[in-house]
C-alpha cells in the first residue's frame, strides 16, 4: 500500500478545520495560512501544487533542506531492516553509529572532548539539563542570562530567556537569573563584559552556577556577539569557576558557517546545548554535551522517555557525513555572501527605513526602524511564494534561515521574491507612517 493512500479520503483542508481541531496556541500557521502537502529541498507545495520557497526552514531544523535525498535513503534502508525505532537509553547500533561520527567527524578534528547526553527532543529540555546539571555541580542557584536571550518555553529554560510575553506564559515567579547586556546592547562603546564582571565580582554577591549565552540571538533579533566579547566572556567565566553554557540550538549544525557557531572565537564552553538541526531531516533530537569533568549526574537523574529516537539517530549520522571535508563550509561561504549582497541592495534602496542589516553565515536579516515593516513584508512575500518570518523583541527584523545547501537558483528567486516583497511593503508604510506624524502634530483630523 503506498502512504500516500492514507491520505486519499482526507479532502482539502481549510483554516477552518484546524480552528476546529487544533489549539489557539499555534502560531506559525496564522502567518502562513495554506496546508502544506509535500515538500524538496528548498521548496514546499501547498495541497493544490502552489510552490513557495522556504526561506524558514523549521525555524532552524532543517539545514539540508526538506526531503534531503542523501539522509532520506539511509532512513529508508534503516526502515526497510526493521530496525529499532524506540529504545529508551538501550545500547543499540545506530546510537553507537551516530555517536561515532559525532567524536570522528565533529569533535575530533576539533580537539573537542565531550560526553554526549540524550534529552527529550527538544532545545529546552537540553537548555533543562544543562541549567540543572551546572547547578548540581557548582551547588549554587543563580544562572547568568542575557537582554533578549531566548532559550525555550519550559520553567527553567523560559526562567533564562528576556521576552516578557513569553516569560508571562509562565504563570509563576521565573526567578535565581540575573539579567546583564548583551554585546553591543547599550552601544558600542559601552563595556558589558566589565559590566558582567562587576556583577560577579560584588562585594556580599552570591557566585552564579552559569552563564548561558547565544552567540548569536536568533529569536532576539539576529544579534551577532563579537569574537572579542564571547572571548572575554569564556575568560570572567573560567576566571570566577563559573559554568560556560552556549545555547547553539538554533545557530548551530552549519547555521553561521562553521558546524559551532562559537568556533570563530576559539572558545570551549563546558557544556553545549544542541537540537533543531542536529535530527538532520527534522527528526526530533537534542543533545546536552558536557565535558568529562562535569559529567557528574547519577544514573536517571535527567531523563526523557524519547531520548532513545533511533531514526534521529540515524539521519543525524547521515547529516554528519557533509561535514567530512569542507566542501559544506565552502558552500555555506558562497550562499551567505550572496545573502548578504542582496540584503545590503535592499537596505541601501531602503535608507530611511532600514536600521542595519544583521547576521552571520546562513542566519541573516534587515532590522527595520518601523516594526510593521517587519510583518508586511512577510505578508507580501508570502503572497509572492516566498516564507521569510520575522524577529526580534517587536518582530521588527526580516529574518532570512534558508537551507544551508540550497540551489542556487532557489535562493536567487527567494532573495529576488523578498526585493519585491521590501520594495512593496515600505511603499505602503510611507505615507502611513506620514499620517501618524501629522496626527501627532495636530495637522491631520
Amino acid at each position: 500500500m503506498r502512504v500516500t493512500s492514507v491520505f486519499a479520503d482526507i479532502g482539502r483542508g481549510t483554516a477552518r478545520d484546524f480552528a476546529a481541531l487544533e489549539s489557539a496556541v499555534r502560531i506559525y500557521c496564522r502567518t502562513f495560512d495554506r496546508v502544506f502537502a509535500r515538500a524538496r529541498g528548498s521548496v514546499l507545495f501547498d495541497q493544490d501544487g502552489n510552490r513557495f520557497i522556504d526561506f524558514l526552514s523549521g525555524a532552524g531544523v532543517l539545514n539540508y533542506g526538506h526531503n534531503n535525498a542523501r539522509i532520506k535513503q539511509a532512513l529508508v534502508e534503516y526502515l526497510e531492516d526493521d530496525g529499532i525505532l524506540h529504545s529508551l537509553d538501550l545500547h543499540t547500533a545506530a546510537k553507537l553509529a551516530f555517536l561515532r561520527a559525532l567524536r570522528d567527524i565533529i569533535f575530533a578534528p576539533r580537539g573537542m572532548d565531550y560526553r554526549v547526553q540524550f534529552c527529550g527532543p527538544t532545545g529546552a529540555d537540553s537548555v533543562e539539563a544543562a541549567l540543572k546539571l551546572a547547578r548540581k555541580v557548582t551547588n549554587r542557584s543563580t544562572v547568568v542570562a542575557f537582554t533578549n536571550a531566548f532559550h525555550g518555553m519550559s520553567l527553567g529554560a523560559l526562567a533564562v530567556t528576556a521576552n516578557p510575553q513569553k516569560r508571562a506564559s509562565a504563570g509563576v515567579p521565573l526567578e535565581h537569573v540575573v539579567r546583564v547586556p548583551f554585546d553591543g546592547k547599550l552601544g558600542p562603546d559601552v563595556d558589558t563584559i566589565g559590566m558582567l564582571r562587576a556583577v560577579l565580582t560584588r562585594a556580599g554577591a552570591a557566585r552564579p552556577a552559569a552563564i548561558i549565552v547565544e552567540t548569536v540571538q536568533a529569536e532576539g533579533g539576529i544579534n551577532v556577539a563579537s569574537v572579542q566579547w564571547l572571548r572575554r566572556l569564556a575568560e570572567v567565566a573560567s576566571a570566577e569557576g563559573v559554568v560556560l553554557i552556549v545555547d547553539d540550538i538554533q545557530v548551530g549544525c552549519g547555521r553561521t558557517g562553521t558546524f559551532f557557531s562559537f568556533e570563530r572565537a576559539g572558545i570551549r564552553p563546558d557544556i553545549i546545548c544542541v537540537s533543531k538541526a542536529i535530527g538532520g531531516i527534522g527528526m526530533p533530537m537534542a543533545l546536552t554535551l558536557i565535558k568529562p569533568e562535569l559529567d557528574q549526574w547519577k544514573p536517571g537523574a535527567h531523563t526523557g522517555t524519547f531520548r532513545g529516537n533511533n531514526l534521529a539517530f540515524v539521519a543525524a549520522a547521515a547529516a554528519l557525513d557533509y561535514w567530512r571535508d569542507n566542501a559544506i563550509e565552502a558552500e555555506i561561504g558562497r550562499n551567505s555572501r550572496r545573502v548578504r549582497e542582496a540584503l545590503d541592495e535592499i537596505a541601501a534602496r531602503h535608507p530611511d527605513h532600514c536600521e542595519r542589516v544583521r547576521g552571520l553565515g546562513m542566519i541573516q536579516g534587515i532590522a527595520w526602524r518601523d516594526p510593521e515593516l517587519g510583518a508586511a513584508i512577510s505578508k507580501a512575500a508570502f503572497s509572492r511564494g516566498l516564507i521569510v518570518e520575522t524577529c526580534g523583541p517587536d518582530d521588527e527584523v526580516t529574518k532570512l534561515l534558508p537551507p544551508l545547501i540550497i540551489a542556487p537558483d532557489e535562493l536567487e528567486q527567494g532573495l529576488s521574491i523578498l526585493s519585491d516583497a521590501a520594495d512593496e511593503a515600505t511603499a505602503q508604510v510611507r505615507p502611513a507612517r506620514a499620517h501618524r506624524q501629522m496626527r501627532q502634530a495636530g495637522s491631520a483630523p
